[in-house]
């Protein structure tokens, strides 16, 4: 990501960085197993005391999904070509992010998220199909002016506001209906977001400094724009990277997101389906293999250019893909955006323009360089170092077993006759039924041993408990459906 990546920086390196930007402080980040980036920070000067090689310790216990208080002492240690300076401190901050490694051994941790994306691009080597994995995930978001929520013994409610929001249209009155403050105006109607230019996108100068912030940093922004979402969805892409890079790359790009917006005393969430009637937010995922600087999955004579390698990986996504989802789609959530009949991502089957297929193949360039597959039912919950990690075991076994996917299908699905609609294999709808699907389906993803069965077993573990606090809780809407019954 930084330009010390690049130069294949080591400590001496980022020692002589950090001075130059007159660092005072140095910000030490990792990702918990859910996915969020944690961080603790330590004085600069530690960089000349073998912070870098040494390593610094920390409480693993508070940490989620990680060990119990009886294992608790875990080690932090930097990877020198993620260094950056965080502009989002008051003082002069370098950020590290690092690998969790075992004090004792010192080997590396094995519910470490990032680990575990290192040994997937380590068992792609040795498998010898390819030597590159690469990933550009689209993540989505939405911008509000206000968001609040509440959930007591005797109440419960969420409320957000944007204000381009529609609802907005006929705000700025008060209840006798004096006129309290001007109304412009110009607000996109529901899910008519896509692409308007100002004044309906209000949005353009924040995401602009959202991109512009990621580029200081050393992330290659493609294009940022307004999303389908009409109160405040929007997109920004970046350049596609090998796995592991790209996986620190979506963590930082959220970190940045959030935190222009809140300077700009707004917030911003990658929650998939914040809004009723809303798009919700996904995470596009492309993916591709390359060996020798050269793509794998390009054939001039193959339906949608694809190589029969590349063919392959697809049937490898869609016959693991309800597995994949307990990685990519990993919030309750997630199964309020993922509904079939409403043009989402459930269908599991290919196509080169249908939107609605879990797997799409992009066909606006027939450069062979270009061709690359695109699973769409992914969302920006996902920890990416898990996520694009069992993406890449599930294409990988595909290819190992020359799984076939499905024909592919470029019809509207939704104007296919009943019987053929039946037919097409659908996502699960539920995070229960994804994890479900996990725990019978998780053979692939030991290859190599890539993820370990103690790594799933937590994972799951934690997941079933958020399954619990959401469904212990009487919904809002259960009122409305079944107070007078």
């Amino acid at each position: 990501m930084s330009d010390l990546h690049s130069q294949g920086a080591g400590p001496d390196d980022v020692a002589a960085f950090a001075r130059e930007h007159d660092a005072r402080l140095v910000d030490l980040k990792f990702t918990d197993l859910p996915g969020t980036w944690q961080h603790f920070a330590v004085a600069a000067r530690e960089l000349e005391e073998d912070l870098l090689t040494a390593g610094a310790g920390f409480d693993g216990s508070s940490i989620r999904g990680f060990q119990s208080i009886d294992e608790s002492d875990m080690l932090l240690v930097p990877d020198p070509s993620t260094a950056v300076i965080d502009p989002f401190h008051e003082q002069p901050t370098l950020s590290l992010v690092c690998d969790v490694r075992d004090p004792a051994t010192g080997a590396p941790y094995s519910r470490d998220p990032r680990h575990v994306a290192r040994k997937a691009e380590r068992h792609l080597a040795a498998s010898g199909v390819a030597d590159t994995a690469f990933f550009g995930p689209e993540a989505e978001f939405y911008v509000f002016d206000h968001v609040a929520y509440a959930q007591q013994a005797n109440r419960a409610f969420y409320e957000v506001d944007s204000g381009e929001g529609f609802w907005n249209a006929g705000a700025g009155f008060s209840s006798n209906g004096e006129r309290l403050t001007p109304n412009l105006a110009s607000r996109n109607r529901s899910q008519q977001g896509y692409f308007p230019a100002p004044p309906l996108d209000t949005l353009a100068d924040l995401r602009g400094r959202m991109a512009l912030t990621l580029e200081r940093m050393g992330v290659v922004v493609e294009v940022h724009h307004h999303e389908v979402g009409g109160p405040g969805q929007a997109e920004i892409d970046l350049r596609f990277l090998p796995l592991l890079q790209m996986a620190d790359a979506v963590q930082l790009y959220k970190y940045v997101v959030r935190n222009v917006a809140r300077r700009a005393g707004k917030t911003a969430t990658f929650m998939p389906k914040p809004i009723f009637a809303e798009n919700g937010s996904g995470m596009h995922t492309h993916q591709s293999l390359w060996r020798a600087g050269e793509t794998l999955m390009f054939d001039a004579d193959g339906y949608g250019l694809l190589s029969e390698l590349a063919r392959h990986y697809v049937g490898g996504l869609l016959a693991h893909a309800p597995a994949l989802l307990a990685f990519s789609a990993p919030t309750t959530n997630s199964y309020k955006r993922l509904v079939p009949g409403y043009e989402a991502p459930v269908s599991l089957l290919y196509s080169q323009r249908n939107r609605s297929a879990a797997v799409r193949v992009p066909v606006y360039f027939s450069s062979p360089k270009s061709k690359r597959v695109e699973f769409r039912s992914p969302d920006p919950t996902a920890n990416p170092y898990l996520a694009f990690a069992a993406m890449l075991m599930a294409g990988l076994d595909g290819i190992r077993h020359r799984t076939e996917p499905p024909d592919p299908v470029d019809a509207n699905l939704y104007e296919l006759p009943p019987e053929r609609q039946q037919s097409i294999r659908q996502a699960p709808t539920s995070l229960d039924a994804v994890l479900d699907a996990l725990e019978a389906d998780r053979d692939f993803l030991l290859d190599g041993d890539v993820f370990t069965r103690d790594l799933l077993d937590a994972y799951v573990a934690h997941k079933r408990a958020e399954i619990d606090e959401v469904r212990l809780r009487p919904h809002p809407w259960e009122f409305a459906l079944y107070y007078d019954s």
